[in-house]
């Protein structure tokens, strides 16, 4: 029966696209599937920084996985932290500092922090210092704010780790630190990296933090 006869209007058929469009993109995300980095749209217009490390751990080459908790999330290793090989795990969580996606940002940051206050990890940091040293300045040294601050907490996390071994490669942070330093949300943190850097590399730590930022004042 044509919709004459029956005496209804023929739809029209950009309507009947735009219900189509509209029912494909109102597909249901289930909560689950913000934790899962196979879910996640890769294809998101939102500015996203993209490294290979996303792939490596949609693929399982980080031994651990994200819990979803009441409060808060948490990695839990599928092999004992302490017992995580630091290359290439620990240098590929360096890596993924400058992801700005959930959950990769967060398991790059966490993974790192995790693996570094393991038993033994300053020996096994220190072998690996010159691969991780660069992927961290390549943090930092970004103009988006969001991956500065976790390349600068890992900075920290390293230096409590290595401690004085971390000395002979500071000066390739200090030009962006001495400008962040002027920045009035990033001061005082900046600051207490410093301080950090000072304290766990000792004395020497000073003249090599005043070639670039000659105003800076000792702790010790």
């Amino acid at each position: 029966m044509s919709f004459s006869k029956a005496g209804l209007s023929k739809p029209n058929s950009s309507s009947l696209s735009g219900t189509s469009s509209t029912a494909s993109t109102n597909k249901t995300v289930k909560p689950s599937d913000k934790l899962n980095p196979k879910t996640v749209d890769l294809f998101n217009t939102r500015e996203i920084q993209r490294t290979a490390f996303g792939t490596i751990y949609s693929n399982g080459g980080i031994p651990c996985r994200l819990v979803h908790g009441s409060i808060k999330n948490r990695l839990m290793w599928n092999t004992p932290p302490e017992q995580v090989p630091f290359d290439p795990i620990l240098v590929t969580l360096a890596e993924g500092l400058k992801e700005t996606q959930f959950p990769f940002n967060f398991v790059a940051q966490e993974g790192f922090k995790d693996l570094l206050e393991t038993r033994n990890s300053s020996e096994k940091a220190i072998e690996v210092l010159p691969k991780i040293v660069i992927p961290i300045k390549n943090a930092i040294t970004t103009n988006n704010d969001e991956i500065f601050i976790a390349g600068l907490n890992a900075l920290v996390q390293l230096s409590d780790a290595v401690g004085p071994h971390l000395n002979t490669h500071l000066k390739i942070y200090l030009s962006i630190l001495c400008r962040r330093l002027t920045q009035k949300q990033f001061k005082d943190q900046v600051t207490e990296a410093l301080n950090k850097f000072e304290q766990n590399g000792g004395k020497e730590v000073v003249p090599i933090i005043k070639t670039k930022i000659p105003t800076y004042n000792s702790v010790i």
